[in-house]
């Protein structure tokens, strides 16, 4: 008995989904790069922590973690600062570069599950 199938498929679909599954890992990976980074900010107030931010650009699949005080750049450029224990200049670069095995993972786990 010889049986015969066809099979449709969309790739536009699976492409859609990918997209938006990769979008939410990379917010998911630029909030965990924050959370890192605000334990490393340098605080007074908490005015600087206070205003970090992750965001992600859809249509560039691009995330940004940023900080938004007139001195952010400053605090986070300036080695000679003094800061409390724990808290350091380049908390923002620092905490990318340590955390990028991690961002890679919230990623893959995101498409792997829009795979499914």
């Amino acid at each position: 008995m010889t049986q015969s199938f066809r099979l449709s498929f969309d790739a536009s679909v699976a492409r859609r989904a990918l997209r938006q599954a990769a979008a939410r890992g990379l917010f998911l990976g630029a909030e965990h790069v924050l959370g890192v980074s605000n334990d490393r900010v340098p605080l007074d107030e908490a005015a600087l922590q206070r205003s970090g931010m992750a965001s992600v650009d859809e249509a560039d699949l691009t995330a940004m973690v940023s900080y938004d005080t007139p001195y952010a750049v400053r605090q986070h450029e300036e080695m000679d600062y003094r800061h409390a224990p724990g808290r350091t200049a380049k908390y923002l670069e620092n905490a990318a570069n340590s955390e990028r095995a991690v961002v890679f993972a919230l990623i893959a786990a995101q498409m792997r599950r829009a795979l499914r």
